[in-house]
């Protein structure tokens, strides 16, 4: 690793002031990713604040017709929680389906949204579901906040707070994971919401996560997993590495909305 400094603020004013005082701070949340950058020598940052002392930055609240949860909120919380489960079962599930026991228990959804790694899972979960991204100067819609390969809407110094997920009538998610990281190689989550079918791919695309709009329109017409049959990603778009082709991410991008519209046919 290279030489930095490292903080514990115990509040979000203090972590905000740390991070401003420094051209090239980070925030430290589950260190996730940051930590094995950080040992690889692929970043430098000349401090690192870690949050993990911010209590307002954990927990899980429903709101109405929304749940609330704390950017600092560990996936294994997220999993076990019986209002997320009651309210969107498949955003509990997909957190449970996220790396290892020791990742979900270390990694945060701030963490993962705020990297947005084009394999990630949550990345998902906010787009399919509609998701808000609290920050601390700012409300961002999903649709906005996704900007590319991990890049996203925030600001230098900004920091995410919590994110509001809007309760669907019902959603599932499915995804093809790497056998060694539990990556995503292609992820699905498809909601059925009061607008209409909502249908968001993690994990194939080069450009990080999309909705998939035709896909979104043949559910509209027909809620089946036969009207997805002919439905074809664009091979050249999708990622292509040692672990699969194009081809291969695109083709496991439909039998995975399929599956996904299947398991909530029941």
């Amino acid at each position: 690793m290279f030489t930095f400094s490292y903080h514990r603020p115990a509040s979000v004013d203090d972590a905000l002031a740390l991070a401003a005082a420094e051209d090239e701070a980070k925030y430290l949340a589950g260190g996730q990713t940051l930590l094995p950058t950080l040992k690889q020598r692929l970043a430098s940052p000349s401090d690192l604040v870690d949050l993990g002392d911010i209590a307002e930055m954990s927990g899980i609240r429903v709101e109405e017709d929304r749940v609330v949860v704390g950017a600092m909120t560990p996936h294994a919380d997220v999993a076990a929680s019986a209002a997320v489960r009651a309210a969107i079962p498949a955003l509990a599930d997909l957190a449970g389906r996220i790396g290892d026991p020791a990742v979900r228990n270390r990694g945060t959804i701030g963490g993962s949204v705020a990297n947005n790694d084009p394999s990630a899972d949550y990345p998902a979960a906010c787009l399919g579901l509609g998701a808000t991204i609290l920050t601390t100067v700012r409300e961002i819609p999903a649709e906005a906040f996704f900007q590319g390969l991990f890049e996203t809407a925030l600001a230098p110094a900004e920091m995410i707070t919590a994110v509001s997920f809007p309760v669907p009538l019902r959603a599932a998610y499915e995804k093809f994971p790497n056998p060694a990281s539990r990556y995503a190689m292609a992820g699905v989550l498809v909601a059925v919401t009061p607008a209409g079918v909502r249908v968001a791919v993690t994990g194939a695309s080069q450009a990080g996560v999309f909705r998939w709009t035709e896909a979104e329109a043949a559910l509209d017409a027909a809620f089946a997993p036969e009207a997805l049959v002919g439905l074809a990603l664009p091979a050249e778009d999708m990622i292509a590495d040692i672990h699969g082709s194009g081809a291969y991410r695109a083709h496991l991008a439909g039998v995975m909305a399929r599956r996904a519209v299947a398991r909530l046919l029941g």
